[in-house]
C-alpha cells in the first residue's frame, strides 16, 4: 500500500472554484466512507479549511487510485470532474509525505507560518478515527505531521513570517494603522462561533474594542463564547475602568446588530449568503444620512454647466466625466478608475465607452481644446479593458473608503462565502475576504526562519520514510524468526522421540543451545535487513527474504493484520502523549 494526495488549495486554483467545491462535515464522512468503499483505497482522511480541500488515501495501485479519489471528489464538492481537474494536484508516497508536513508547518498556508492549520490537522484525524477511515499509516502521517508543526514553531522564528488569517485580514482591515489602534472603541458584530470566528472575537477584544456581539444559529454556543469573553477581556469593566463587553443575540437580530456595528467578522458553515448587499446597504443607511442602494454604478449626464467653473477653480476639467478619466490622455489618473481588482467587477458595461465619446462631443469648448488628446485617452482606456478582461468602474467622485472614512468594515473568512461580494459598491463599506487575502499575501514578506523550516521538513520526511519503510519489512522479520522457532521445537520433539528417557535437566540445555545457534544465525541478517529497508530504495528486501526462506505469505499477512489490530487497539485506548490520538 502506497501513500496517495489529491487535492485543491488557493495556489492551484481561483477562490471561485474552491467557493464552490468546499465540503461540508457531512459530505466529508460520506467522502470518506465511500472512499473506503472503492477498491483501491485502505485508509482515508480528509483535511478542509477555508483554502483548501485535501483528500489522503492508502492505495494499492496509482493510477487508479488518482482516478478514483478525484471522482468521488468532484462528486462531493459537486463541482464536475472535467471543471475541476484542471486545478487538482496529485502527490505520491514521499512527495505526499513532504506535503502534508509543508502545510502543517504553514510553510503552504496563505499567510506563510500561520499556526492554525495545525488545529485544523487534528480536527481532520480525530473525525478519520471517529469514522474508523484511518488505520496505522494515516495515524502515524497525521501525528508526525502535528509533532512537526510544533517543532517548527519551537525551533524557528516562523511565526514571525506569519499570523493566523484572522490576524492578517484585520490587519487588511486596519491599512496603515496598528490594529490596536484601529480597533480601539469599535462596536465589533462576530456571526459564528465555531473555531475561526471565536479566535476572531477574542483577537478584537484583545485589540480593544468597545463590544463584541456573538450571533449563531444556536444560541448557547454564542452565549458561551461571550460568557468566555467577557470574563478575559471584560475584567477591567468591573474594576471602574475600560474593556471589552461581550453578548450574544440569535441570528435574527443580525440585521438590527449591522446598524450599530463599526466592523463585522463572518465565518459560519453556511451554504447561502450570510449578509447581502441589501442587507449591509440598509444596516449603513442611516450613517450617511441618505438611502443607500446596490447595483451597478449609475452614470450620470453630462453637466455642462459644471465645467466652466471647475476649470475657474483650478479642479480637474473631467470632473463630470462618466469614466474619471484625466483629461491628459493617461488611463488610471482619473479619480476612482480602476481596470483590475475586485472594485472593477461593479463597473459598467462596453456601452459607456460610448457616453463617454458623447460626453467629448457634447462638451464645452474648453474640453475641447485637445481633442486628439482625448481620442487618445479612449483608445488607451479601450485596450486597458481589452488587456485587463474587465470594464472600469464608473465613480465621479473618491469613495468614503478611498478617503479613510470607512462607515462599516466587513472580514469574510468563510469558504464559501457569508458575504455577498457586490458590498463593495457601497459607499462606505470596506470587504475584505479570502480573494483579498490571497493577494495580499502574495507580496507579504517572507522570514529568513523560512529556509531552516524547509530543512526541518525534509529531515523529517526522511525520518518518516526510513521508519516506514522499517516497519513495513518487520512482518516479514518476525514470520522469520516464528518459522525459526517452529524448525527448533519440531526439532527437539523429534529428539524427544529417539531420546525418550533423556533427563529434563539435559534436555533443557539442549533446547536452548539450539536457540542460541538459530538467533546467532538470525540476528546478522534480520537487523542488516532492516537497515537496508529504511533506505530509499530498499522496500525489495522483503520481499527478497520472503523468496530466500521460503516464507509463506499468509503467515506474513497475518502478522500484517495482527499489528494493524493492535494499532488500532492503541489509537482507541486513552492517549497519554499529548501529540498523539485525538485532537
Amino acid at each position: 500500500m502506497s501513500l496517495l494526495v489529491v487535492g485543491l488549495s488557493h495556489r492551484s486554483a481561483p477562490v471561485s472554484v474552491l467557493e464552490r467545491a468546499a465540503l461540508t462535515a457531512d459530505a466529508q464522512a460520506k467522502l470518506l466512507q465511500d472512499v473506503l468503499a472503492a477498491e483501491p483505497a485502505a485508509e482515508a482522511a480528509v483535511l478542509a479549511t477555508c483554502n483548501r480541500i485535501e483528500l489522503y488515501a492508502d492505495v494499492d495501485k496509482f493510477h487508479a487510485g488518482v482516478a478514483e479519489l478525484s471522482t468521488l471528489l468532484a462528486q462531493h464538492s459537486g463541482v464536475g470532474l472535467e471543471e475541476l481537474t484542471p486545478y487538482l494536484y496529485v502527490h505520491y508516497e514521499d512527495r505526499a509525505v513532504h506535503h502534508l508536513f509543508s502545510v502543517a508547518c504553514g510553510l503552504d498556508s496563505m499567510v506563510v507560518g500561520e499556526g492554525q492549520i495545525l488545529g485544523q490537522i487534528k480536527d481532520a484525524l480525530a473525525r478519520s478515527q471517529e469514522l474508523h477511515t484511518a488505520g496505522r499509516l494515516l495515524n502515524d502521517l497525521f501525528q508526525q505531521a502535528l509533532r512537526v508543526g510544533k517543532r517548527a514553531h519551537s525551533e524557528t522564528g516562523i511565526d514571525r513570517a506569519g499570523q493566523s488569517l484572522v490576524t492578517f485580514g484585520l490587519e487588511q482591515l486596519a491599512g496603515r494603522e496598528p490594529v490596536e489602534t484601529w480597533a480601539k472603541g469599535k462596536r465589533a458584530l462576530v456571526i459564528g462561533a465555531g473555531s475561526m470566528s471565536s479566535l476572531a472575537a477574542a483577537t478584537l477584544a484583545r485589540a480593544g474594542v468597545h463590544e463584541v456581539v456573538v450571533a449563531n444559529r444556536t444560541l448557547d454556543r454564542a452565549q458561551r463564547l461571550a460568557a468566555l469573553l467577557g470574563e478575559q477581556y471584560g475584567h477591567s469593566l468591573a474594576e471602574g475602568g475600560t474593556g471589552t463587553v461581550a453578548r450574544a443575540v440569535p441570528m435574527d437580530q443580525v440585521a438590527a446588530e449591522l446598524t450599530r456595528a463599526d466592523v463585522a467578522v463572518s465565518c459560519t458553515g453556511a451554504t447561502g449568503l450570510v449578509l447581502t448587499a441589501d442587507a449591509v446597504a440598509a444596516g449603513v443607511a442611516d450613517r450617511t444620512g441618505a438611502p443607500v442602494t446596490v447595483g451597478a454604478p449609475r452614470v450620470p449626464a453630462a453637466d455642462t454647466s459644471s465645467a466652466a467653473p471647475a476649470a475657474a477653480h483650478g479642479t480637474d476639467t473631467d470632473e463630470a466625466c462618466p469614466l474619471g478619466l484625466s483629461g491628459d490622455g493617461t488611463v488610471g489618473r482619473g479619480v476612482g478608475f480602476s481596470v483590475m481588482g475586485e472594485e472593477a467587477v461593479a463597473g459598467m458595461d462596453a456601452a459607456t465607452l460610448e457616453q463617454h465619446a458623447a460626453w467629448v462631443d457634447n462638451a464645452p469648448a474648453v474640453r475641447r481644446d485637445d481633442p486628439q488628446s482625448e481620442a487618445d485617452t479612449i483608445a488607451a482606456l479601450a485596450a486597458a479593458v481589452a488587456a485587463g478582461g474587465r470594464v472600469p468602474e464608473n465613480r465621479r467622485r473618491p469613495s468614503l473608503v478611498e478617503t479613510g472614512n470607512v462607515l462599516l468594515a466587513l472580514l469574510d473568512l468563510a469558504m464559501p462565502r457569508d458575504i455577498d461580494g457586490a458590498v463593495h459598491r457601497i459607499d462606505g463599506v470596506r470587504l475584505v475576504d479570502i480573494e483579498s487575502l490571497a493577494e495580499a499575501s502574495a507580496d507579504a514578506p517572507m522570514a529568513d526562519d523560512v529556509e531552516r523550516v524547509r530543512a526541518i521538513v525534509s529531515d523529517e520526511v526522511a525520518a518518516f520514510g526510513a521508519a516506514q519503510r522499517a516497519a513495513h519489512i518487520t512482518p516479514t522479520v518476525v514470520a522469520l524468526r516464528t518459522m525459526a522457532a517452529d524448525v527448533v521445537a519440531n526439532e527437539i520433539a523429534r529428539l524427544d522421540g529417539r531420546l525418550p528417557g533423556l533427563p529434563e535437566k539435559e534436555r533443557a540445555e539442549i533446547t536452548q543451545t539450539v536457540r542460541r545457534v538459530v538467533d546467532k544465525l538470525l540476528h546478522a541478517p534480520t537487523v542488516r535487513v532492516k537497515q537496508l529497508a529504511s533506505e530509499p530504495g530498499g522496500a525489495g528486501y522483503a520481499d527478497a527474504l520472503r523468496t530466500l526462506f521460503d516464507l509463506d505469505p499468509q503467515t506474513v499477512a497475518a502478522v500484517s493484520r495482527a499489528d494493524k489490530i493492535n494499532e488500532s487497539t492503541d489509537h482507541n485506548a486513552p492517549q497519554t502523549d499529548p501529540n498523539r490520538g485525538r485532537a
